[in-house]
């Protein structure tokens, strides 16, 4: 008589927040696939639903409470996990019913906790084959986080408080990973972490083996070596890196920039210009410097794209302390800015600091902070008007009435989901996703590029 094997129990997950909270969704469901579970596309077939919350903005708790009461209306068993999850009295006060709250990348637990809610149903010859590790992201770009947590105090920040201090991982696994993505069809790796100019602090840079020579934990080293990777097919993958403190190291990172090893983008959280607001803030008050690097930056590498964000309305932000931001913008001329208001977050300091920002002020500092930067960013890409730029492929459209077909792609200076698109017209045929293409520009607006792909 034959057995029959059980069917396999079906997980979905609902992720928020930032990129390294998306690693965190990756690494969970790879753990639960290699122990027997399939994934659920939606709540109606899923056994248990995971929420992976973040929890660095009130907004942003909101919406993983928000997830939560979804996923319990919908499904009914919920496992709740990530940054938010360090509120379990918060979050078990408001939705008793959810089956276990985990923090942030507490992996085991979550696993530990799926098998308690939905233990695994798979017979002894399943999954005999490995199978690869479950993406969240397109085949073609991933996200590589080379460490957890930080050592920074800014005082409007808890992340130490949830993801504790800095903890690098080893130089020789992030690169078997990088090298295992890029083996698998990624053809842009995008480095993530709270402070990646920090990367092996906390391990004294220890040194590890790597293809027959010692490599540091060390943000300049793993640039290199990670500029040393090749695709399937001969090519070195654009490698992206994203939150980079200006530390003096980061210097070293623009030459390897200019011989085309890293792609010439610096994701840098300046966060503000006037010297009595980063103090306030607990950074770095080194406004002016900053400027000189970035001129020296330019002089190495002209085609170097630098992003960051900027808070306006902190507690005892001046009109001067604001205008003096937008005049330390016009010197910096930022490719690409993200804006935020000040938003209070429980347990940060910077709440019981004196001088409060009235909520229209924010607002009125927001928009003019966009339009400078917009400005700036609409001049930048109007030069590129004429030029050639290599574009990876994110997405291809169908043919339309006349059988065009339109594309939407990235530039190097453009990293997903946080800044502008490249779209394409006349797209021939046989490109597909993925793709890295050159074309030329025809047009631009504030913040994206428009063009054609040039033939061979």
């Amino acid at each position: 008589m034959a057995t029959r094997i059980p069917d396999q129990r079906r997980v979905g997950m609902v992720s928020l927040g930032c990129p390294k909270a998306l690693v965190d969704s990756e690494r969970i469901l790879t753990k639960l696939r290699a122990d027997g579970y399939a994934m659920s596309p939606d709540y109606a077939g899923a056994d248990v639903v995971l929420v992976n919350t973040c929890g660095f903005l009130d907004s942003a708790k909101e919406e993983s409470l928000s997830a939560i009461g979804e996923a319990i209306k919908e499904n009914g068993r919920v496992i709740v996990t990530g940054c938010m999850g360090e509120e379990a009295e918060t979050i078990r006060a408001k939705f008793p019913q959810v089956l276990a709250v985990t923090g942030a990348h507490q992996y085991e637990d979550v696993v530990n906790a799926v098998h308690d809610a939905a233990p695994p149903s798979q017979g002894p010859f399943i999954d005999l084959v490995p199978q690869p590790d479950i993406k969240l992201t397109p085949r073609h770009y991933s996200y590589l986080k080379i460490s957890e947590g930080c050592n920074h105090s800014c005082s409007f920040c808890i992340i130490p408080d949830l993801r504790g201090k800095l903890a690098s991982r080893r130089v020789d696994a992030v690169l078997r990973e990088a090298e295992k993505l890029v083996a698998a069809g990624t053809k842009e790796l995008l480095v993530i972490s709270q402070d990646t100019s920090a990367y092996g602090v906390d391990t004294r840079h220890d040194v590890r083996q790597w293809k027959g020579h010692d490599v540091r934990a060390h943000m300049t080293d793993l640039a290199r070596e990670l500029g040393q990777l090749k695709t399937p097919d001969g090519r070195t993958p654009w490698v992206r890196l994203h939150y980079v403190y200006p530390y003096p190291h980061v210097d070293q990172v623009i030459p390897l920039m200019a011989e085309g090893l890293i792609t010439p983008y610096l994701d840098i959280p300046f966060q503000h210009a006037a010297p009595s607001v980063l103090k306030a803030m607990k950074r770095p008050a080194n406004e002016a410097k900053v400027l000189d690097r970035l001129k020296k930056w330019r002089d190495i590498c002209p085609d170097i794209t630098i992003r960051s964000s900027f808070v306006v309305g902190f507690p005892g932000e001046t009109e001067e302390d604001f205008q003096y931001l937008l005049d330390w913008l016009d010197e910096a001329q930022l490719d690409r800015v993200g804006g935020f208001r000040f938003e209070p977050v429980e347990g940060a300091a910077a709440n019981d600091l004196p001088g409060a920002v009235p909520e229209e002020v924010k607002e009125e500092r927001y928009v003019r902070l966009m339009e400078k930067t917009e400005a700036i960013s609409a001049a930048k890409l109007g030069a590129k008007i004429g030029t050639m730029q290599p574009v990876i492929i994110d997405e291809m459209g169908e043919p339309d009435e006349d059988g065009d077909i339109g594309a939407t792609g990235r530039s190097r200076a453009d990293a997903p989901e946080i800044d502008g698109a490249v779209y394409l017209r006349n797209v021939p045929a046989n490109v597909q996703e993925g793709d890295i293409v050159d074309i030329m520009v025809e047009d631009a607006d504030a913040h994206d590029l428009f063009g054609v792909i040039v033939e061979d």
